[in-house]
């Protein structure tokens, strides 16, 4: 049974996965997989690492997040459009809140994967946090 596409997702813009050594983890994928460092920020005792493999998506590694399986977060053209038309379709919100980009909310799907929607509302963000590292 074909099911009709949902127009609503523009690009997959980060892989956000656990990470018990956010240090650790960047460092393997920049000097073992030749991965490029963007940044590197700590808000207290929170870490978080970006590296890019590819154009997309960036991979980020956060000390802070709990759970086994990455996030896949997607990004919409219009996040109140987006979350009405994924709730019509079966999916309850697992959390909504704000990343330094825009609005975002995470979905579980029922098989335990993670996934999300932002929509790009503060695309300065991006040059503010490249090159920063904190550790």
């Amino acid at each position: 049974m074909a099911r009709e596409a949902v127009d609503l997702y523009r690009s997959l813009d980060f892989l956000y996965t656990p990470s018990a050594d956010p240090v650790a983890d960047r460092d393997f994928f920049v000097d073992v997989l030749g991965g490029r460092e963007v940044f590197a920020v700590q808000a207290g005792d929170e870490r978080v690492a970006a590296v890019q493999l590819a154009d997309t998506p960036l991979v980020l590694f956060a000390g802070h997040l709990e759970g086994e399986r990455p996030f896949l977060i997607f990004r919409v053209d219009d996040f109140t459009s987006a979350m009405d038309a994924l709730e019509a379709r079966g999916l309850a919100p697992f959390e909504r809140f704000e990343i330094p980009h825009g609005p975002c909310c995470t979905f579980e799907t029922p098989g335990g994967h993670r996934v999300g929607v932002y929509q790009l509302t503060r695309p300065e963000v991006v040059e503010h946090f490249a090159g920063r590292h904190d550790f």
